[in-house]
This record gives structure tokens, sequence and C-alpha cells, in this order.
């Protein structure tokens, strides 16, 4: 068994105290934030019909628990957005294989690609609901537009800059372009491949919720938009929270995808 040395000691000791004052000042931030906030809702600095205040959304949380409505809006959102994201991590590693098997195909496309990725998703969605209806199946695909074309091309680039001695040498020794592919290509880029999912599950989340404003019924995006109609500001707060709450944790669910592939690898 090797043995740690004093040096190495010393630097797993401060690394651990630099974790732990991180992580307290982060902590430390968010209860001042939340005390000034609750604070200035009691006081009248802030008027709390318009801001609301911690305790209130608390409240408000606890009382669509107690009804059970809270979880049906969570619940679709939730769907929704896990459904877009594994149907955009599939296309968008299918579709960059294909352009990575196709030099001519991916010229071709590229600049349509480039400009599918620059237009602004969110102008998308009105015309999806006019060809598909106000339907799960819109939102869902809503989702997926904010992240398909940018993901595709990052795995694309993530493709091609492999390093080429590998596939030299795979080609040398008789392999064909399909061995190139599995032997090489993909397994190099499984690290890019996870890096594009931590992205791609904040840009589908934020196309599902644009979705929810245009053509839904249920979900934290519907609750979002009426909550604003309606002036009930608690709802709307709430439903914020909640939204990064789940973004939290579905990008942790990533990390520890991540961890566990570079533990085994």
């Amino acid at each position: 068994m090797n043995k740690i040395s004093h040096g190495q000691e010393l630097f797993l000791s401060r690394l651990r105290r630099h974790r732990i004052f991180v992580c307290t000042a982060r902590v430390l931030i968010l209860i001042l934030f939340l005390i000034l906030w609750e604070a200035c809702a009691n006081t009248g600095i802030i008027d709390s019909f318009i801001f609301s205040s911690p305790s209130r959304i608390v409240l408000c949380f606890w009382e669509m628990v107690l009804d059970g409505s809270i979880f049906l809006h969570i619940g679709i959102t939730l769907y929704e957005t896990i459904a877009s994201f594994l149907l955009v991590t599939l296309l968008s590693i299918l579709s960059a294989v294909l352009l990575w098997c196709s030099r001519k195909l991916s010229e071709i496309l590229e600049p349509y690609l480039v400009v599918l990725n620059s237009l602004p998703q969110s102008a998308l969605a009105p015309l999806l609901i006019v060809w598909l209806g106000a339907t799960p199946v819109t939102i869902i695909v809503a989702g997926m537009s904010v992240a398909i074309f940018g993901s595709i091309m990052n795995l694309y680039t993530s493709f091609i800059t492999v390093d080429q001695e590998k596939i030299k040498l795979i080609y040398t020794l008789h392999g064909t372009r399909r061995h190139a592919l599995f032997k090489v290509v993909l397994p190099s880029s499984i690290p890019a491949v996870i890096s594009n999912m931590k992205v791609n599950i904040g840009l589908c989340l934020v196309g599902v919720v644009i979705g929810e404003f245009l053509a839904a019924r249920n979900g934290l995006g519907y609750l979002i938009i009426y909550s604003s109609q309606v002036f009930k500001m608690n709802w709307l707060l709430m439903s914020i929270v909640l939204l990064c709450i789940m973004a939290m944790a579905l990008y942790a669910v990533i990390g520890v995808v991540e961890k566990l592939y570079m533990k085994r690898f």
C-alpha cells in the first residue's frame, strides 16, 4: 500500500478546506439572501404582493402539496424535459455520425445547421403549435428545437478533431471506417458527449418551458404564465424556484454519470 507523503497530506488538507469554505459560503449567501428577502417583505421595504416572500412561497407550495396539484405540474414538465433531452442526445449522436461518415454531406449541411442554430428558438414555438397542435408532442419538439442543432455541430466538431494518428493506425491494420468509428471516434468523444449532455439538459428545460407558455394546460411553464396573468405572484415565484431546483437536480444526475465514467475509465 502506497503511503501518502507529508506534502501530499498538506495539499489534500488544503483542498478539503477550500471545498468546505466554498460550500459554506454558497449556503451562507443563500441563507442571507432569503433572510433579507423575508425581512424586507415583512417590514414593507418591498411590496410583498409583487415580490412575495420565502415564507409565502413555502406556504403556497405546501398548500399545493396537500391538494396534490403541484405534483402534476412538476411531473409533466419533468417528463417533457427528459423526453426531449433523450431524443436530442440520440438524434444528435446519430446525425453527427452521419456527417462524419460523409464529408460531402457535412459540407452541404453545415451552413444550414449554423443558420438554424442561430435562430431564436422561441420564435419557432408558435409555428410548431400551428403545425402540430397544442399537444405534449409540440412541447417536446419545442424543447428539442432549442438544443438539437448546436448539439449536432458540437459533436461533429468533436468527431473530426479526434486524433488522426489513431484512425490511420486502424486503416493500416486493414480496418474499415466502421472500425474507426467504433474503436476510436466514439470512445474518444464520450467526454464531449457528456459535456454536451450537461448543456442540453438545461436547454431542453428552457425549450419545454417556452412550449408550455404557449401550448399547455399543465406544467410549471403553464403555471408561470397563468399566475402572471391573474397576479398570483406566490405561484409564479414558487414555479421559478421549482424550475431552478429541477435544473440543478437534472444537472447533478449528468454529473453523477460523468463521475461514474471517469472512475471506470
